[in-house]
């Protein structure tokens, strides 16, 4: 709208000067001459007020969240190591290669095994964040979550342990599996949030230091953009992550 009124002010003023030069303006130059340069002045004041075209971006969140992943790289190929013993059970089962019995004891241990893996990534990850400088201005929460943590860690040694010498009650079993599962849950949610927090910060980083009046995240909003106007800072704003580590 501002461009639009702004584009309109030096039409008019141009089609004043140009009535005015056909009326007041003879063979010569003089005055004419420095009003002449005066509503070149006016119309360049104009034109360099005018509005600068919007400045848009946007981030591939989870992309960027990898960088929190790839801290703990060595534990996730543990957890995706316990996936594919999983699969493998399971194609044995289907190929009858394996007992009914013998398949729901090693696919027991092994989803243990699973959640332990998955949890350890979380646990991981919190103890790199809080050995970083990075995540100084939020090591009180960390630590407090961590806490928070150690019961359920040592919980989920103990279940590990009694099913892999294999005298359990299968309800009990059930039980404490699912009150870990949930306990993980809520941890990775808190742990989410908080990785949140740091991509949202190193983003707002980016766009300051770039000159971007907005940000968009890809997941759900972005349908169509043009690559000559909007820009991925997903790349940027990783590597802003990658300096708190």
């Amino acid at each position: 709208m501002k461009n639009t009124l702004v584009v309109a002010v030096i039409a008019l003023l141009l089609a004043a000067g140009a009535v005015v030069l056909q009326f007041v303006l003879p063979a010569g130059g003089g005055e004419d001459g420095v009003a002449v340069a005066e509503l070149a002045e006016r119309v360049s004041a104009l034109e360099a007020a005018a509005v600068a075209p919007l400045r848009i971006a946007y981030l591939d969140a989870e992309g960027a969240f990898v960088v929190f992943t790839d801290a703990v790289i060595d534990l996730r190929h543990r957890a995706m190591e316990k996936q594919r013993d999983i699969l493998r059970l399971q194609q044995q089962a289907m190929a009858n290669t394996i007992s009914e019995e013998e398949f729901r004891a090693r696919n027991k241990l092994l989803q243990v095994e699973l959640l332990q893996a998955q949890l350890n990534i979380n646990i991981g990850t919190i103890d790199k964040m809080l050995a970083s400088a990075g995540f100084s201005d939020m090591h009180a929460d960390l630590q407090r979550l961590r806490d928070e943590a150690q019961p359920v860690i040592t919980e989920m040694k103990n279940l590990v342990a009694t099913v892999r010498v294999g005298v359990f009650d299968p309800q009990e079993f059930q039980d404490r599996f699912t009150q870990l599962k949930n306990a993980f849950t809520q941890l990775d949610q808190l742990l989410t949030q908080a990785a949140t927090v740091k991509i949202v910060q190193a983003a707002t980083a980016v766009a300051l230091e770039h000159g971007y009046d907005l940000v968009l995240r890809t997941r759900n909003v972005i349908i169509y953009r043009d690559t000559a106007t909007v820009t991925d800072i997903t790349d940027r704003v990783k590597l802003e992550l990658d300096q708190l580590f």
